[in-house]
């Protein structure tokens, strides 16, 4: 509990920090009065139109990738699994580039690269479902393999449209790939953070059957979990985590492989600890990246991918290295 506390204040540090930060930099009283009294109009509408949206959306995709990690990593018994390695985020991004591809966006507007990234995700999570069933049971390991493959067929598709695309398809598409939290309909936003949270409470019902399932599949049936139903529905869910994130916000890696990681080392592997403290832990990581992102060479923006990837990969590795002995898998 202490933990989780420890991570809630954190998160509202970092919101708080976020808000004040960016190229118009405002003094936490400002920001205090803006919010509580009005304020400057300019001032109020950079906090209320561009800075709280992303934060808020930020903790919602953060939070949905690392959750989709801790479930996957518990269903696979394999702290390496994550979100993109099951094909998701690659069918998210495939009916992305067809939409850019094909000029969606001047018939469907905003709506139109969300909407062909729930597509695709949606015909990934299908394609690499009902391939992985056998005999009537949900196979891991194929479940797995399937998602890899699927994941380099999606890869290929996407840069033979990279090659036949015309130029400013191709910014367009690079851009979107890279990750982005600058979400211009509020609509999205709310939807993003009511799935997310939505998610984390369906999430936590399941924490004694990932537990269970961690001491593997035999021993969890002997404890009279259902293993067939509860795969099925933590793959279901884990999957329109990540479609969702990846629709809304493009490709942003190492999310959900480093925090479900670095949480289980330092709460352990009780999923009743775990799963909130992984949410909390993800929507920090996010938005403190995102705000380095916003910050770092302002007034120009990284990709937030690009930022994810490069702290996720160093914090990774540290933490790799760092590790104490005979914490190598997933444990309660």
């Amino acid at each position: 509990m202490a933990a989780l506390l420890i991570l809630g204040g954190l998160l509202a540090s970092v919101g708080f920090i976020s808000l004040c930060l960016g190229p118009a930099d405002i003094s936490p009283a400002r920001l205090l009065s803006a919010l509580m009294h009005g304020g400057d109009t300019i001032e109020r509408t950079i906090l209320c139109d561009v800075r709280l949206p992303r934060i808020l959306l930020g903790i919602a995709v953060g939070g949905a990738l690392s959750l989709a990690g801790v479930i996957l990593q518990g269903l696979f018994r394999n702290p390496l699994v994550e979100p993109y390695t099951m094909g998701i985020s690659g069918g998210a991004a495939l009916g992305v580039c067809l939409a850019i591809l094909f000029r969606l966006g001047r018939s469907c507007g905003v709506w139109s690269l969300p909407f062909a990234g729930s597509i695709g995700a949606a015909a990934a999570i299908f394609a690499v479902y009902f391939l992985s069933i056998g005999k009537g049971n949900l196979n891991i390991r194929n479940l797995l393999l399937i998602g890899i493959m699927i994941s380099f067929i999606c890869s290929a598709l996407i840069t033979l449209i990279m090659a036949i695309s015309k130029v400013e398809d191709l910014h367009g598409i690079i851009f979107w790939a890279m990750g982005s939290l600058e979400q211009p309909n509020p609509l999205l936003v709310r939807i993003a953070v009511i799935v997310s949270v939505v998610a984390l409470g369906v999430s936590y019902f399941f924490c004694l059957e990932l537990n269970a399932l961690l001491l593997g599949e035999e021993e969890a049936s002997h404890l009279g979990v259902n293993i067939e139903t509860a795969k099925r529905l933590l793959f279901i869910l884990a999957s329109v985590m990540t479609g969702l994130s990846v629709s809304v916000a493009g490709i942003i890696g190492f999310v959900g492989l480093v925090v479900p990681h670095f949480m289980r080392l330092f709460v352990g592997g009780d999923h009743r600890i775990l799963i909130p403290a992984a949410w909390l832990c993800g929507g920090v990581f996010l938005v403190s990246c995102d705000t380095l992102a916003r910050t770092v060479i302002s007034p120009t923006e990284l990709p937030v991918g690009v930022v994810t990837g490069l702290l996720g990969g160093i914090i990774f590795v540290y933490v790799l290295c760092h590790r104490p002995e005979g914490k190598t898998r997933c444990s309660i």
